[in-house]
């Protein structure tokens, strides 16, 4: 468990998440966490704009479970480096997902090629499967708050 919470924890650190951001939609959710990874340097700011028109053209599969979006782009969108976001929404939005919406949960992430991402979101697979880390997610006031639901989290 420990192994897989540092992996998660590499990724997922105080540059890269927010606790309760307030949104106006599934658009402003996505750049937010979006301008996260711009900030750390993992992507281009084109990326962005990469994952709404994603979003846009295959609707809402970034809904990935119930209130959990999982936003990205493909790595010829502008992404420089593996790097993950997560932010949690003050009030949930709907991203258009006939079962899953609304979201408070919004994660983004860079990939440079199409494999070598597969090992975190595989173990971030495995987190939120667990229903009590989604509970202290969603429960966390501060972005430490956050951090510490992601290091302490079952796998």
């Amino acid at each position: 468990m420990r192994e897989q919470n540092s992996l998660l924890e590499q990724y997922l650190t105080p540059q890269t998440v927010r606790a309760k951001v307030k949104v106006r939609d599934w658009k402003e959710a996505i750049r937010v966490a979006g301008k996260l990874l711009l900030d750390i340097g993992a992507i281009e700011p084109r990326y962005i704009d990469a994952m709404i028109e994603l979003c846009k053209k295959y609707s809402a599969y970034i809904v990935v479970a119930p209130g959990i979006a999982l936003a990205h782009a493909r790595p010829e969108d502008g992404a420089k480096k593996i790097a993950f976001s997560l932010i949690t929404l003050e009030e949930p939005v709907c991203f258009g997902h006939p079962e899953n919406d609304p979201v408070d949960i919004v994660i983004a992430f860079s990939a440079v090629d199409g494999s070598s991402h597969i090992r975190i979101l595989s173990h971030l697979a495995k987190f939120l499967s667990e229903s009590i880390n989604i509970k202290k997610i969603r429960m966390a006031a501060t972005d430490e708050d956050l951090l510490h639901a992601i290091s302490s989290g079952k796998i």
